[in-house]
């Protein structure tokens, strides 16, 4: 296998420790795609971590670099025992087995989604998926009422507007109350119930739609209906859902006509509910009233890095930075102090957990799928013996 100078600089470092340092004591990490918050907050915990139980059972040491994984940057993790990812990071088939072969036994998710980790692939080369399940659906909820308000009040024009000295008002800045109007939920798992909870501060009938209904919503006075009855009704639509493949492109070019003129539609889950093409284009006909987008469907290359000096290439996304009816933040809903905090503690627990032998499907929180009957190989019949 040919490595890169970065790989070789990882054997010959970890390969310096020797004897009991090497061996059970410390749990060597490679952390990839870390920007400055993950430095910020992932290097004091971890020296906590090792005062606290560095004298009595292990301590972690981790490493840190601002590429993503790929097939490239996935060299650079030999010597490691585990790998730190986040959400755009790919560890598809091909990486888990560039990464089995270079000795990492653990992948650790600083984040809830892994739907770019082939889990199954990991279990074929015995490799643990651990993920961060909750750390503050709050500030998802409260990020996506944040886009409303800003997107209906006009926020961010009045802001530029201002800070250039025109104090005018114009028609371009006026919004609509939400209270007294419908606003429509679609998922309801956790953040969708908190959404729930603080549009029903603001007075607005509440329409929801998932395939599992949530009594509590129910007796709060939210009326669970159908996704038709969402579009064809609803002032704002929030879209609160995994991305599945029931859920994928639930924004779509079909769906369009049965959309309340004007909606307002705020999407703070995953980018690919929404078909980019379909939602510039309900923009352009009016269809869709303005859209808050804290996520996008092909967000991977552009999200968390810094392209001001750079020429996005990406027509669909120069379309929503140049449309006045959009306001666009980076998959920063998650982002409070409360948020990652729990990140970097549940990230660290998890990989504690597994370095004290709860791997693979023993793990608290674990992603690898069970052992289906279909995965299992087939032992072929034999053939009756000839008479």
């Amino acid at each position: 296998m040919r490595m890169s100078s970065k790989s070789l600089r990882g054997l010959l470092k970890n390969g310096k420790q020797t004897g009991k340092e090497k061996g059970n004591n410390t749990v060597r990490v490679l952390c990839y795609d870390s920007t400055s918050w993950v430095l910020d907050s992932f290097k004091p915990a971890v020296e906590e971590f090792n005062k606290k139980f560095g004298t009595s059972d292990f301590t972690i040491e981790m490493d840190y670099t601002t590429d993503r994984l790929s097939p490239r940057s996935s060299t650079y993790a030999a010597g490691y025992d585990a790998v730190c990812l986040f959400v755009n990071d790919n560890a598809n088939s091909d990486i888990i087995k560039n990464l089995s072969l270079l000795g990492v036994k653990m992948i650790a998710m600083r984040c809830a989604g892994f739907d770019r980790v082939d889990t199954k692939a990991a279990r074929a080369h015995q490799l643990s998926v651990a993920r961060v399940p909750a750390y503050s659906p709050y500030a998802v909820a409260e990020h996506a009422m944040t886009l409303l308000l800003s997107l209906n009040r006009k926020i961010y024009k009045a802001s530029t507007r201002v800070r250039m000295a025109n104090f005018t008002l114009d028609t371009g800045l006026m919004g609509m109350d939400i209270h007294g109007k419908t606003i429509g939920v679609m998922g309801t798992g956790k953040i969708g119930q908190i959404l729930c909870n603080i549009l029903k501060g603001f007075g607005s009938t509440i329409l929801c739609y998932d395939v599992f209904e949530n009594e509590d919503l129910k007796k709060a006075g939210a009326t669970y209906v159908s996704q038709d009855d969402i579009f064809a009704r609803c002032d704002v639509i929030f879209l609160m859902m995994p991305l599945l493949p029931a859920t994928h492109h639930t924004i779509n070019e079909n769906i369009l006509p049965k959309l309340k003129k004007g909606v307002l539609l705020i999407n703070t889950a995953r980018g690919g509910l929404i078909d980019t093409n379909a939602l510039i284009s309900g923009l352009e006909s009016g269809i869709i009233g303005g859209c808050g987008l804290d996520v996008y469907e092909n967000e991977s290359e552009y999200f968390f890095q810094d392209w001001s000096a750079k020429t996005v290439k990406d027509p669909a996304l120069t379309s929503l930075l140049g449309n006045s009816h959009v306001l666009l933040t980076a998959h920063q809903a998650f982002f409070t102090k409360e948020a990652v905090d729990k990140i970097v503690d549940t990230t660290l627990s998890n990989i504690s957990e597994w370095k004290k032998g709860r791997h693979g499907q023993e793990h608290p929180n674990n992603c690898i799928p069970a052992m289906e009957i279909l995965d299992l190989p087939q032992t072929p019949i034999k053939p009756p013996p000839q008479t």
